[in-house]
């Protein structure tokens, strides 16, 4: 039998703050290092793949959860032309920064970050499967989708709470300066001599100690924040011509291109999976 290659989006407007992807057949999804907005949660369901984090690198097989922190670079792809599949939800961070918090896990509703990359317990994944597939099942009520998702993300935050993030170097302010400034000038062409003249630093340090700490040259990282700016825009309605201009991009196929070599997917399957009411 021959899996579909397509991946799958599920989205509905009265959950907004979860995503989930579903992949049957990954073997020719192979992301280019990229990172999310929201912490995300994914499920290795068929098969074995390379998972990049940052620095680390793992080698995960069916039945292995992958955590990743927002803004986090990370990368995924195929062994050998083997086959794998996987399931992964985006979760907002303000609303998980509740949950935990509400939890007493957190002094504030602000977003920490999670030190644990992977969980190889098989309870975390069942439990995993099981939310995923209530969210899948359009015959499971909204309230039942709901409490899933909040009864197992309450339970896997207090397994991890306790777990600190390695200290990491800190990112000195004319950097997150830089970063600030890529952020507000998204879909803006910004010149490199911009750059140094902001932050004075010649350019080949700028480019060096930039992505020393964010993981991507301000060039990858502007790339990586157009797309995600055209995410949103799709998960509108946008149209994608629309959607491509909006995000910066000068043209529709220069986003198509970015867009599936970042994102896995067309803007059209990103728009056109499963959208409930």
């Amino acid at each position: 039998m021959t899996l579909p290659t397509n991946p799958l989006f599920w989205r509905d407007a009265r959950m907004p703050h979860v995503e989930l992807r579903k992949i049957a057949d990954g073997r020719r999804v192979c992301y280019a290092p990229h990172s999310h907005i929201q912490w995300s949660l994914g499920a290795i369901t068929a098969g074995e793949s390379t998972f990049r984090y940052r620095d680390d690198r793992y080698h995960v097989s069916a039945g292995t959860l992958v955590l990743m922190n927002p803004d986090w670079m990370h990368a995924c792809s195929a062994i050998n032309d083997q086959s794998w599949a996987y399931r992964m939800l985006y979760v907002d961070t303000g609303w998980l920064s509740d949950l935990r918090f509400q939890a007493g896990l957190l002094g504030a509703p602000l977003w920490q970050d999670i030190a644990t990359a992977v969980i190889d317990e098989p309870r975390w994944y069942s439990g995993y499967c099981r939310m995923t597939d209530c969210l899948l099942d359009p015959n499971r009520e909204l309230l039942d989708k709901q409490s899933e998702v909040v009864e197992y993300l309450s339970a896997l935050m207090h397994s991890l709470a306790g777990q600190h993030v390695q200290p990491v170097e800190q990112v000195p302010s004319t950097l997150r300066g830089l970063a600030a400034y890529l952020d507000e000038h998204v879909a803006e062409d910004v010149s490199l001599d911009e750059l140094c003249k902001r932050s004075g630093y010649s350019a080949g340090h700028l480019i060096r100690a930039f992505k020393r700490h964010f993981g991507f040259t301000p060039h990858a990282y502007l790339v990586n924040r157009r797309i995600q700016l055209g995410q949103r825009e799709l998960k509108t309605g946008t149209p994608i011509a629309e959607a491509a201009l909006n995000a910066g991009f000068s043209d529709q196929p220069h986003f198509q291109r970015t867009f599936k070599r970042l994102v896995a997917a067309t803007p059209n399957q990103y728009r056109q999976s499963t959208v409930e009411p």
